[in-house]
């Protein structure tokens, strides 16, 4: 796949200064720091039905969403606390701001960024302050500085670094790996392998870690979760897997290998059955060990773990998720119903790109749902809503507290940002890390170049060396234009006739593809067909909410009269 095309679309971040300035799509947009004026710019939420609408909500521009998450990402750092990276964050009328996490602030945020911001600027001509990557770097090195080569946490600010929750080993894992693969860092590589073994010493399938060791002789504290090695060490085997891709550490696929097989042994069965009591209740650790074991399947070319993922998908993650990519947050039957968070919706997206990229055509359909009913959306741009907190002690946490969340993801209700009854909103730093990692992924399977021919796999607005794309949701019909000589295999989503296609260059269908044997060079190819109404009922455990889609994406929503809604009310 060629990268974007530098000449169409450039993003250009200063992030040192007080501006950062996009060209997004043809759009120009300017955000500036340190300015509460710019707060209510021009995206002011509408009353509608009762609620809060929001305005700029985003739902066809993946470069740009990625663009913006970069953006957020390069201005989450603590300037009270060494430029380590805040983790927390409210949006409350008392008490917003940006906030240290004695478990997941250095440990926690650094691979999340790290892997998401040097993704975007592989895939993106996307330009990035050398200090952001500085930064995150410092603090996963500061986090690996411990007694042992994990990834430590401090319990407080000016502590040393002995929480150890190995929640966070995956987190560590893509810091490494990024700088590793991106950066060509040998001190990055060293203690990856390091880590690795420090696993094989003190971490057996039967008897898990070794406390004796970690916690009396070492005097760390070992802090695990319920279902411990779901939401512990199995969330591993994805970075393990990428690593492995970057380098070839054979170390790295042994040490994935032996977690998978305890995951399919005990957790994964064939029957792709859930239960919260083996899994536990943290929805993102089984939707990204889910996500992991396909990355597995993918890198080792093993077709029968795939399929045993594919069951799970198809099954068990239908008690956790909706048809849009929703998923609860916390699945405890007490927990809020309408709480998602975006982590899980990225890893259930990724899933579902492996699985179409190994044939199955049709989950495509279901990742262009995902993004463009309720990732994209889900972004915050909108800002108008946050009020400035009071700062008397002049605390780096609580200074331009909107526009160091502009472009952050959250835990959204598919409906809107504020899930009803919440008072406070929430948009942990470690969820726009995923956010943009996902949508990376998805941006790289917007278009492929395989087997001397081109495949349109999402009809999203694209522009490469090989082949530029109009979207037929930002322009009145899907237009493509070729630029080196091939035959086009063009993606024909599953709510389209086929009966009423219309075409202006001869084609065949070939299953859910529509194929031009030789298209012409540098001229418009244009398809048609209707972005087809459909009335759908989003359902999770008893909840149900309508919806209606225009295509894959939304039109509009019962939104239950809450407020910063992304959608028109049904």
């Amino acid at each position: 796949m060629g990268k974007l095309n530098s000449s169409r679309r450039r993003f250009l971040y200063n992030v040192g200064g007080l501006a950062a300035i996009t060209l997004v799509g043809g759009y120009l947009d300017a955000f500036a720091f340190g300015t509460s004026s710019r707060v209510n710019r021009n995206s002011h939420y509408k009353g509608n039905k009762g609620n809060a609408r929001l305005r700029d909500v985003n739902t066809t521009d993946i470069s740009g969403a990625i663009a913006l998450g970069c953006k957020t990402m390069s201005h989450v750092f603590n300037a009270d606390d060494h430029d380590i990276p805040f983790f927390g964050s409210s949006i409350d009328e008392q008490s917003s701001g940006l906030w240290f996490n004695d478990s997941h602030s250095e440990a926690h945020i650094p691979g999340r960024h790290l892997n998401a911001l040097l993704n975007a600027e592989d895939i993106l001509d996307l330009k990035l302050e050398k200090n952001v990557i500085e930064k995150h770097s410092a603090a996963a090195f500061y986090a690996y500085s411990g007694k042992i080569p994990m990834p430590l946490n401090r319990k407080k600010i000016g502590g040393e670094p002995v929480n150890f929750l190995p929640h966070n080993i995956r987190e560590g894992f893509h810091a490494l790996y990024a700088l590793v693969k991106f950066r060509n860092s040998k001190k990055a590589r060293t203690l990856a392998e390091q880590s690795i073994e420090f696993i094989f010493d003190n971490w057996s399938p039967g008897n898990g870690w070794n406390k004796q060791y970690i916690e009396k002789e070492l005097g760390l504290s070992l802090i695990e979760w319920r279902g411990p090695f779901i939401t512990g060490i199995a969330r591993a085997i994805g970075p393990l897997v990428k690593f492995y891709d970057a380098t070839r550490y054979g170390r790295a696929l042994e040490l994935a290998l032996l977690l998978k097989q305890k995951a399919l042994d005990e957790f994964f069965l064939p029957e792709g059955g859930f239960d919260n009591n083996l899994f536990g209740t943290h929805t993102h650790s089984t939707t990204c060990v889910m996500s992991s074991l396909a990355q597995l399947a993918d890198a080792t070319g093993d077709v029968h773990l795939l399929m045993r993922v594919k069951v799970f998908f198809d099954n068990g993650l239908t008690e956790i998720s909706n048809a849009i990519g929703w998923s609860v947050e916390n699945c405890d039957p007490d927990s809020d119903p309408d709480r998602g968070e975006i982590n899980n919706t990225g890893d259930i997206l990724e899933t579902a790109l492996i699985f179409a990229k190994w044939g199955y055509i049709e989950y495509y359909n279901h990742a262009e749902r995902i993004l463009r009913a309720h990732l994209l959306p889900a972004q915050l741009r909108d800002i108008s809503f946050i009020k400035e907190p009071l700062n008397p002690k002049n605390e780096n946490g609580k200074r331009d507290v909107a526009e160091r969340h502009r472009g952050a993801f959250g835990f959204p209700a598919p409906y809107g940002h504020r899930p009803l009854g919440n008072k406070v909103i929430s948009f942990n730093l470690d969820i726009v890390g995923g956010g943009v990692g996902s949508l990376c992924e998805a941006y790289r399977n917007i278009y492929v170049f395989k087997n001397q021919a081109h495949y349109v796999n999402l009809l999203f607005d694209y522009d490469s060396e090989s082949l530029r794309i109009e979207s037929p949701y930002t322009h009145d019909a899907l237009s493509v234009y070729i630029k080196k000589q091939a035959p086009l295999f063009i993606r024909i989503p599953a709510f389209a006739d086929r009966s009423k296609l219309s075409a202006s260059e001869a084609y065949v269908l070939d299953g859910d593809y529509l194929l031009i044997t030789d298209p012409p060079l540098d001229k418009k190819i244009t398809i048609r067909f209707d972005l087809t109404e459909t009335d759908i009922m989003l359902k999770y455990g008893n909840r149900k909410i309508k919806a209606i889609l225009r295509g894959d994406s939304i039109k509009a929503m019962e939104n239950f009269n809450a407020d910063l809604t992304f959608f028109e009310a049904i």
